[in-house]
């Protein structure tokens, strides 16, 4: 089995998945139409799929009301310090600081401007 891709709702998926391309290096390969406007996109590398939608069947997570310890999106980085500030210069908001961990990882999260966090990681030892 191969994971195809991981999918979350927001409320405007459009304009979400414009973020990620600008902010976060994402590529959109498809785009759905109404009343989803799901959206799908790759890392940079092409390897990892998420899609972004907003199905009216359901209706969007308060993800502000959740901790990110229960759902994030996490991502590797070079400088976790830098792209927390750009992120946050770009609209997302700051959860905690940044921190080390035991084993020597940099994390830190950022929700974007829809809630969803984001989780900035420096591996120590990387692990992919």
């Amino acid at each position: 089995m191969k994971i195809e891709h991981i999918g979350y709702m927001i409320e405007d998926p459009v304009s979400a998945a414009e973020w990620y391309e600008a902010n976060l290096g994402f590529k959109i390969v498809r785009k759905g139409g109404t009343p989803s406007n799901a959206r799908f996109l790759t890392d940079s590398f092409g390897k990892v799929m998420v899609e972004i939608y907003n199905n009216p069947a359901a209706s969007v997570p308060d993800y502000y009301s959740m901790d990110p310890l229960v759902l994030h999106l996490a991502l590797t980085c070079d400088d976790v310090k830098e792209t927390r500030e750009k992120l946050i210069n770009a609209g997302g908001t700051p959860y905690g600081d940044i921190n080390i961990t035991e084993s020597g990882d940099t994390i830190a999260i950022v929700r974007d401007p829809w809630g969803f966090p984001v989780q900035l990681v420096r591996r120590a030892e990387p692990m992919v």
